[in-house]
This record gives structure tokens, C-alpha cells and sequence, in this order.
């Protein structure tokens, strides 16, 4: 994920870089059951992000410690498991475009954090399960999940 560092709207993509305080790894958790239960009956599935355990967010990262964040391997683990072993040169669409494209509809705010996709390899987990992460060799997190 990124961070902002100062207030914007409007920004270009050339500038953008300009506005990243730093960065974080973040797992952004889903409860499908309830998603899936709540897109069948046509309601909003806000429930199925708010759970405990369901954004586990690192350390703060400080901008200087990422040469490239176009550049960086990301993994995550389930029990020890490699589920999803990827690259952030692999993203659809790079950071400053993100920015950019966000700051074009909402103020982005100092602290606003901008989580920028997952690599392929999503699935299931249970109540009980510890996941890792990494990126590069800057962070690791480790959680169990909770419901």
C-alpha cells in the first residue's frame, strides 16, 4: 500500500510520486459467505470487510527504505504454505496512475492509505489459519485470522 504524504486533488500522474509519504503491506481480507450471501439478496456487502483480522496493516515503511516500488516481490503464506508469489511490476496499473486517478475524484489527505491490488492466488482461509506476508526483504507481517 501506499501512504500520502500531504493533501491533493486533481494531480497528475507526473506529479504524484510527490505526494507518497511511504508505504505498507496490507492484506485486504474478504468474508466471501457473507459477500456472496449479501450480492444474492442485492444488498451492500460492507460486512464482508469488516471483521477483525480483516486488514492487517505493517509497520509504516519510510519512502527512502523503497528504491523503485515499481519493483518489489510480494508473497503470502497460508500455515506455510505459498499462496501467492508475485511482483509489483506486474500490477495493471502503476502508483502514480492510481494516484492520480483517485485525486481526480476524492481529496486524498495526509495518511490516506491506497492499497494497490494482490497477486494472482486468492483463496479460501480458516478461523484459526496464521498467513505471512512479505515484500522484498523490507517487511514481514503475520497474522491469525479471527472472526
Amino acid at each position: 500500500g501506499a501512504i500520502i504524504s500531504k493533501d491533493c486533488k486533481r494531480i497528475s500522474e507526473n506529479s504524484a510520486m510527490d505526494y507518497i509519504g511511504g508505504y505498507c503491506l496490507a492484506l485486504d481480507m474478504t468474508a466471501r459467505d457473507f459477500q456472496n450471501e449479501a450480492k444474492s439478496k442485492g444488498n451492500p456487502w460492507t460486512f464482508a470487510k469488516m471483521f477483525d483480522t480483516s486488514l492487517p496493516v505493517s509497520d509504516f515503511i519510510p519512502k527512502d527504505k523503497v528504491t523503485d516500488p515499481a519493483d518489489l516481490s510480494l508473497w503470502c503464506k497460508v500455515n506455510g504454505e505459498l499462496r501467492q508469489n508475485g511482483h509489483t511490476k506486474d500490477m495493471i496499473f502503476s502508483l502514480p496512475y492510481l494516484v492520480a486517478h483517485i485525486s481526480q475524484y476524492f481529496t486524498l489527505q495526509e495518511g490516506d492509505l491506497i492499497l494497490t491490488g494482490t497477486p494472482a492466488g486468492v483463496g479460501p482461509v480458516q478461523e484459526g489459519d496464521v498467513i505471512t506476508g512479505g515484500l522484498a526483504d523490507i517487511v514481514e507481517i503475520a497474522f491469525k485470522v479471527e472472526q
